[in-house]
């Protein structure tokens, strides 16, 4: 079996530098790649500030800390994913743009090495193409990434075997657990996910009951640490929104339609804990119920429809 022993992380977002973090931490040489450019020194930047914060939590040891430091570094030149034994793509959720980035690595990855996609929904054999397409498989992380232990390896019926017990024990290495699934859109987790989201959203804009309570409802009835309309503000409406418009597309399936009180949410840039509204306030605090997402303009609810 392959063994991965140096690691290049394609995005510099919230993603891609959490999964730098955790490949540095398991003490893999990691290499962070800007696909878009920008300053590399940034994205380092916001790696030691999470590390640093976990030391100062009393979380982590500080020379484990200083040593995972070591092992990373970050460019903009896609060039040295020739140094990696593994590439990890975690752009924006977006087909063409991914392949395009695919298309661009392609000339520099070395036969024996692994691409890996981070999405969360698209279908890896929209993305495993070229020479390396029995060598392409789906690593999706979940966020926080250092905080998350699960990561679904997705691949292809004819995913190179080597390729996928690589990867599975690359998950291992960096202390998570690695469900393998066979591909398909949203795979295990947001394939049933979504439908939660998107029929909590309904009942709550239905009028079944108040979102805490709906929240409170799932929390207390069925053990989840998270309501599900808090927890869809987290995730990022937005993303919850393209999550859904994806299965629903692929499916047809009602249970993934996106609501339209989540269509306009969306619509109006409330997307939720990130832009300080959402389904929730977040400006007060504790956060309340926007109920003023409830109030539709029918003006503009028929412009949209």
């Amino acid at each position: 079996m392959s063994e991965i022993k140096t690691v290049g992380v394609v995005g510099a977002g919230l993603m891609g530098t959490g999964i730098a973090e955790v490949c540095a931490l398991a003490g893999l040489r990691t290499i962070l790649i800007r696909a878009t450019g920008g300053d590399p020194d940034a994205a380092v930047a916001r790696v030691k500030k999470s590390i640093d914060g976990r030391v100062a939590k009393g979380k982590l040891d500080a020379a484990v800390a200083e040593a995972a430091l070591a092992k990373l570094s970050a460019t903009t030149d896609l060039a040295r994913a020739a140094e990696c034994d593994l590439v990890i793509e975690s752009i924006v959720e977006d087909l063409a743009t991914k392949r395009a980035l695919f298309a661009s690595l392609a000339p520099h990855l070395r036969p024996d090495a692994i691409l890996a996609s981070n999405t969360s929904t698209l279908k890896i054999s929209d993305l495993a193409e070229g020479p390396h397409d029995q060598r392409t498989i789906g690593l999706h992380f979940f966020s926080p990434v250092p905080a998350m232990s699960l990561v679904e390896v997705a691949h292809l019926p004819t995913t190179d075997a080597d390729a996928l017990a690589a990867a599975e024990a690359f998950v291992g290495k960096l202390g998570k657990t690695a469900v393998p699934v066979l591909d398909s859109t949203g795979f295990i987790v947001n394939r049933l996910l979504v439908p939660m989201l998107t029929g909590a959203i309904a009942a709550y804009e239905q009028g079944l009951a108040p979102a805490e309570h709906v929240d409170t409802a799932m929390r207390l009835g069925c053990g989840h640490p998270l309501g599900p309309l808090a927890l869809a503000d987290l995730i990022g409406l937005d993303v919850v929104y393209a999550m859904a418009k994806l299965l629903y597309k692929e499916f047809g399936d009602d249970r993934f339609r996106p609501p339209a009180l989540l269509r306009r949410l969306v619509q109006n840039g409330h997307l939720g804990k990130k832009t300080g509204l959402g389904l929730y306030d977040y400006s007060a605090k504790p956060p309340r119920a926007n109920t003023a997402a409830l109030v539709v303009d029918d003006a503009a609810a028929a412009a949209a429809a």
